[in-house]
């Protein structure tokens, strides 16, 4: 079935995040504080570098695309699985399928390669600290940003290209809460074996291109950690570190698990629980554990609230 031919069609019903209704409403609230803690989060983070000078660094540079990326990540899922929790059985029209599946998959893409920026940055600031400045050009990140989101959108309309193309029965009913590539591919009725071909092939290299750059990156930081003999220096460079390797091996751990094992052994009640870590729970811890421990965050955080409150003080 071609994109073409999608209007004809009565589209898809989403059957959930859970085969037990009577959990929904617990879940629904779960969710729902989830969502908005990611939101504040997120555009909090988004905000305090955009407009703080304190900021202003490569480093606050990519997280803030990170964190616009995580919460538009959540938004292209958790509003829909929200409506679901409501009310159950909800009907996705085809075009709305495979629009959800394409931004799904190029934020998905574009967070990957946003890490493996932000790993670049931390591997120039702990190798090359004297030429932090003249490597990390404004020029150079935001070529590196616009790069990720590029390749991110060529790859995700590869993607929904092939899997929209084939056929599949009217009204199917789909064991996830959102539309994803390894779902649509088990409902499909035509054969898939050059869509699974191409799709695995070609995402292998999308994820694993990011995922070797992250592990070249934090190689070259441990043998540079490791020739310091000081523990503080030590503890200071691993310090820089530590929540970018959290969120990666968090990120990275749950997408190769849903995505990179064979057909045969799909399991809906899997994926959907593998799905939750990395499309909702992942995005929404990344700005906490990124700033948690971030002074300079912290301080812009408290900055902004302090001026956001005076004018009801005056």
């Amino acid at each position: 079935m071609t994109l073409a031919n999608l209007t004809s069609a009565p589209g898809f019903l989403l059957l959930g995040l859970m085969d037990q209704p009577d959990a929904y409403p617990l879940l629904f609230l779960l969710f729902l504080g989830v969502y908005l803690l990611n939101a504040l989060g997120n555009l909090s983070m988004v905000v305090v570098v955009r407009f703080h000078s304190a900021l202003r660094s490569p480093m606050y540079y990519f997280l803030g695309h990170l964190s616009l990326v995580d919460v538009c990540f959540t938004t292209v899922t958790v509003p829909r699985l929200l409506i679901g929790l409501l009310h159950a059985g909800q009907t996705i029209s085809f075009q709305g399928c495979f629009a959800q599946m394409y931004f799904f998959v190029a934020l998905g893409i574009t967070e990957s390669y946003l890490l493996a920026a932000m790993s670049y940055d931390r591997a120039v600031a702990v190798c090359r600290p004297l030429h932090y400045g003249a490597v990390m050009t404004p020029g150079r990140c935001a070529t590196l940003v616009g790069t990720s989101w590029a390749v991110a959108h060529l790859h995700s309309l590869l993607h929904t290209l092939l899997i929209s193309a084939l056929s599949y029965p009217a009204s199917a009913p789909v064991r996830h809460f959102f539309c994803d590539m390894t779902v649509m591919l088990s409902l499909a009725t035509s054969d898939t074996s050059v869509a699974e071909a191409a799709i695995f092939s070609e995402g292998l290299a999308v994820v694993l291109t990011p995922l070797l750059l992250v592990s070249l990156s934090y190689a070259r930081i441990l043998v540079t950690v490791l020739q310091v003999r000081s523990v503080g220096g030590r503890h200071r460079a691993f310090s820089t570190c530590g929540a970018h390797l959290v969120v990666v091996s968090l990120f990275f751990g749950s997408v190769l698990s849903v995505y990179f094992r064979p057909s045969s052994v799909y399991s809906a009640r899997y994926d959907r629980l593998a799905s939750v870590v990395y499309a909702v729970v992942t995005p929404t811890l990344n700005p906490f554990i990124y700033s948690l421990r971030n002074k300079e965050v912290k301080g812009a955080l408290k900055r902004g609230f302090r001026w956001t409150a005076a004018p009801q003080e005056l």
